[in-house]
């Protein structure tokens, strides 16, 4: 299943000639440490167990605004995921249940503004999301040791199936489900890096040669 998406990934890209899209497999577990993500090269396939936490702009700007992480949330070391999932929720013993039906990635650029300082400021060392980030964020994976984790768009559905439960939920009444932060638990959660913690970023390197081959053509 993992190997589809990575095939889908580079099949929809527009390397340069002779590129070298071979792939290297890596399983992490978060948290995860700096050594680990330093031995990671965009390209390389990653299986994600473990906690990893679920936010979008209004935590990112809450956060990035000077806003504290509630008790219990530590993000050192951990992964963040740009999705708003959709959850069903139910009722047990008299306590809230929570299960993710949909969970896939969403459009990250928009976290640009905020994410090199919150992965400066609370020691994260993945983010997962889709269509890559910029500049900034790529130097600050390069300064704190971080990487950044394609997602496959439209797989919603499986990513949910390696969602192994809800550990808790934060900010719900704040900014709304699909705002809020889900500490979820995940296994074989799968990846690609794009923007590695030495400069690497196969987005750039796509947009460059996508640009050679424009003025090329014209």
């Amino acid at each position: 299943m993992f190997h589809s998406y990575a095939e889908e990934w580079k099949i929809s890209q527009s390397f340069p000639p002779g590129y070298n899209t071979a792939m290297a497999q890596v399983r992490l577990t978060t948290p995860v440490d700096e050594a680990s993500i330093r031995q990671l090269k965009a390209g390389d396939e990653v299986l994600i167990s473990g906690r990893i936490f679920t936010g979008r702009d209004a935590v990112h700007k809450y956060l990035a605004d000077g806003g504290a992480l509630p008790d219990g949330v530590d993000l050192a070391g951990g992964i963040i995921y740009h999705c708003g999932p959709v959850v069903v929720e139910g009722e047990a013993s008299g306590k809230k249940t929570y299960r993710i039906t949909a969970a896939g990635p969403t459009t990250s650029i928009r976290e640009e503004p905020y994410q090199a300082a919150l992965i400066a400021k609370f020691g994260l060392r993945g983010v997962i999301g889709k269509g890559g980030m910029g500049l900034k964020t790529l130097g600050a994976c390069q300064s704190e040791g971080a990487v950044y984790l394609h997602a496959v768009g439209g797989a919603a559905q499986v990513y949910a199936e390696c969602i192994l439960g809800v550990e808790d939920v934060y900010f719900k009444e704040e900014f709304g489900s699909p705002e809020a932060i889900w500490v979820l638990q995940v296994k074989d959660f799968p990846c690609i890096v794009t923007m590695d913690s030495h400069g690497g970023s196969l987005h750039e390197e796509v947009q460059a040669s996508s640009l050679e081959r424009l003025k090329a053509a014209l």
